[in-house]
């Protein structure tokens, strides 16, 4: 799951950031309007938290510029704001769900993981495969009974490779979708994971690789 966080408030933005990433998304972050749009048109996010009164480019153009492009990223929106009719305007404007600050961060995660739900790439709350057994909602994983202890890049890469059902993963893809845009796509940072993976997965192995094609589990 991919999240952009566009907040003007920087150090509130990386709190965020770093609380989403702990909970195992990937996260960007921006903190104007016009860079949330740039970011917006270049990756593939299920969700963006967006404050509503962001510089340059207002939160709610922003939103309205998203909803507009059909896109199927769904919007949190953010604001100080607690009037009934300013959280009725953004939800007008297409907002997906609207929280206001100050807020509990468990709720923030709450509140995503319901968007992402709802968003045009449906996940269940449970993939089951070869004897993976993936909670999608508690965050555990297990192989026939037993325990993964994954972290929340691995677990991410094989709910991926679940998802796909058979098919072949490129590394582009699964850098798309589980790391952020600040991942240099040189360092084998797919490599790395999926060697961790598969060692955590044990014998047989499931992880099949195609070079120069991809990961299929």
């Amino acid at each position: 799951m991919r999240i952009l966080v566009a907040d003007d408030e920087q150090v509130l933005a990386e709190l965020i950031a770093t609380g989403l990433r702990r909970a195992g998304f990937a996260v960007d972050t921006v903190y104007s309007g016009d860079a949330a749009l740039a970011y917006l048109g270049l990756h593939d996010y299920d969700v963006v938290v967006l404050d509503r009164d962001l510089p340059r480019v207002h939160g709610d153009q922003v939103a309205r510029q998203l909803v507009d492009s059909g896109a199927r990223t769904r919007i949190l929106m953010l604001t100080a704001a607690t009037a009934a009719e300013d959280r009725v305007a953004g939800l007008d404007l297409g907002a997906d769900d609207y929280l206001g600050k100050p807020f509990d961060f468990p709720e923030l995660v709450s509140r995503v993981r319901a968007l992402r739900r709802r968003s045009a790439r449906l996940v269940p709350p449970r993939l089951e495969r070869h004897g993976i057994r993936l909670d999608t909602v508690r965050r555990t994983a297990e192989r026939d009974g037993r325990d993964l202890d994954l972290s929340p890049k691995e677990f991410a890469v094989l709910q991926i490779l679940l998802e796909a059902d058979g098919a072949l993963i490129s590394a582009e893809e699964l850098l798309e979708r589980a790391w952020d845009a600040h991942t240099d796509p040189f360092t084998g940072a797919v490599r790395v994971c999926m060697s961790k993976l598969r060692s955590k997965l044990g014998e047989p192995s499931l992880i099949r690789t195609v070079q120069g094609a991809g990961y299929a589990l």
